[in-house]
């Protein structure tokens, strides 16, 4: 007899009032607390933009762009769902309007309607169908978020899409929960509910009636506003969540478990499975809520006005907080800030970490570079990631071998000493999208370097999203200087290339130095893969040096930072 094929469950989320209410966090949490009840998960992000994804879009306009291990640029909301759960994310699991409305004009110009009129209902949404049906393949719960806000114009064929695969799939395999902002007015002294009517109306209108209210509020919602909601949304007032604002996000798991929402949906869902044990989560909430010392860390970058732009690295510093049972304080710096400093260490003063992280463009960067200095020369610990090894090489290349002129073509196409320069393949790229070094690559790490210790190994993957590189034919002096090129890339690409001044073959990938306490940077971006259950080795090992150095400071008061 032929096994018996596994019904998938779905979860459709949406979102109502106001743009970023936290679908997101809520469908990552929802993924936490069923995949706590022995489920196999998996999500997805619909998108309603027309761009065909983030890529090429501005930090300040759309955040982070999360890299998966296959080279996809995605929504900052995949970072949430590889964090809350044990799913790894694909290009599958970001879909755009982009995508979509391209996929189907080339089967248009292929001929592949046979000459039919092509509209959004029934081949965009049959598109989008097909993308969900896909991803959702082999796994017991998908749960599908829906980008936007009800009402938008732009994500009107995704709602239209996810009300049809209920009707398909039939109300014990398909479940709506919306995701809706219930304010605290202030003067009248009560919560209002009128916004999430108006929300739900709205999604009634086009023939989505939620099954589960999930509300967000920065006040405990008394029984008698979970009634009302119950009452004008046609839910019931079990189905009524409350998601009260909390200190870390973390907690959200724990509390959408004591409000019953697990349960709410293995029953609409007739899902057999057991109680959920959230042992991993209460841990984690216990360690955020109970660290005593604090570690400050500044952060300089470009796009610190928007805290979202630098989501993936700002959880993975707190992940390193969590494994050193420490709180992580982060004081973004504006690079800019940095150049027109006369005295560029008292910007720094206090901080017992710096990063660099990751960017583009030439803004900023000699202020970096002024930051990196300060890290090297006052022993600072230091991490680097992405621009921020480059940088850090460019630095080097400077005030320690001489190199005066030492910069990336990408700021100064006629440096003396390009020191970081475009690989021949880049140099012919024209289109911006999806052309530059992306997702998972190897990486060889060096036996008994910092990073080899920290990673407790040598062979490593991790994921890349970058253009530039550092220029192997010019790196003797450096390494002579004392630079440790202590990872290098084995790929496909590193073959090509030029070999660094010991004989290895490949581009390098780590770098550090011997004469300071923790003085690394990556080409890779190692944010992408940290866990709040598994804190990445570069973020632990980087916070562990930040507290030895704060301890040693609050010891040593007087002394010199």
């Amino acid at each position: 007899m032929a096994p018996r094929r596994r019904q998938t469950k779905f979860i459709f989320v949406t979102g109502g009032v106001v743009s970023s209410i936290g679908k997101g966090i809520s469908a990552a949490s929802i993924a936490a607390i069923m995949e706590a009840r022995g489920l196999k998960v998996t999500l997805m992000k619909l998108d309603p933009y027309l761009n065909v994804d983030p890529g090429t879009m501005n930090p300040f306009q759309h955040g982070e762009v999360f890299v998966t291990d296959d080279g996809a640029e995605t929504d900052l909301d995949l970072g949430h769902y590889e964090r809350f759960s044990s799913a790894v994310m694909t290009h599958h699991n970001n879909v755009t309007s982009g995508q979509i409305y391209w996929s189907v004009l080339e089967r248009e110009r292929r001929g592949d309607y046979l000459g039919g009129t092509v509209q959004v209902i029934p081949h965009i949404t049959d598109e989008i169908k097909v993308r969900i049906l896909k991803i959702a393949e082999g796994t017991d719960l998908c749960i599908v978020e829906v980008g936007g806000t009800v009402g938008d114009i732009e994500s009107q064929p995704f709602l239209e899409a996810i009300r049809q695969m209920r009707l398909d799939l039939g109300r014990e395999n398909a479940l709506f929960v919306h995701v809706t902002y219930v304010p605290y007015i202030r003067t009248a002294g009560e919560l209002k509910t009128k916004p999430t009517q108006h929300s739900v109306m709205s999604l009634r209108e086009i023939g989505v009636q939620p099954d589960i209210i999930i509300c967000r509020s920065e006040r405990p919602m008394p029984p008698e506003v979970k009634r009302k909601i119950s009452l004008f949304c046609n839910v019931p007032p079990e189905n009524v969540v409350a998601a009260v604002d909390v200190p870390s996000v973390y907690e959200i798991p724990v509390a959408f478990a004591e409000e019953g929402l697990d349960q709410r949906i293995t029953d609409q869902l007739n899902i057999w499975a057991r109680e959920a044990n959230l042992a991993d989560w209460k841990r984690i909430v216990e360690r955020i809520r109970n660290a005593k010392p604090e570690v400050t860390i500044a952060i300089v970058g470009k796009y610190v006005d928007l805290v979202e732009s630098y989501k993936s690295l700002n959880e993975a510093l707190l992940h390193g907080g969590i494994a050193n049972a420490c709180k992580v304080k982060l004081r973004f710096i504006e690079a800019e800030d940095l150049e027109k400093a006369e005295d560029c260490a008292a910007l720094l003063s206090g901080a017992d970490g710096i990063l660099i992280p990751g960017g583009f463009g030439t803004r900023g960067t000699e202020g970096k570079i002024r930051a990196i200095t300060c890290a090297r020369t006052q022993k600072v610990p230091f991490l680097g990631i992405c621009l921020g090894l480059q940088l850090a090489t460019i630095e080097f290349a400077r005030h320690v071998c001489g190199k005066d002129d030492a910069n990336s073509t990408e700021f100064n196409e006629h440096s003396a000493y390009p020191i970081v320069d475009l690989l021949p393949e880049q140099r012919g790229v024209t289109q911006m999208g999806a052309t530059m070094r992306l997702g998972a690559h190897p990486c060889e790490l060096l036996e008994g370097s910092l990073a080899g210790r920290l990673y407790g190994g040598t062979a490593i993957s991790e994921r890349h999203r970058h253009r530039y590189e550092v220029s192997n034919d010019l790196l003797k002096p450096l390494v002579d200087g004392g630079l440790i090129v202590s990872g290098i890339h084995t790929g496909d690409r590193a073959a090509s290339s030029p070999a660094l001044p010991d004989g290895r073959q490949g581009l390098v990938e780590v770098i550090e130095l011997a004469n300071h306490p923790f003085f690394l940077a990556s080409q890779f971006h190692p944010e992408y893969k940290s866990r709040p259950r598994d804190p990445h080795p570069l973020f632990k090992g980087f916070i562990q040096a930040a507290l030895a150095y704060r301890n040693a400071r609050v010891a040593n008061p007087g002394g010199k930072e």
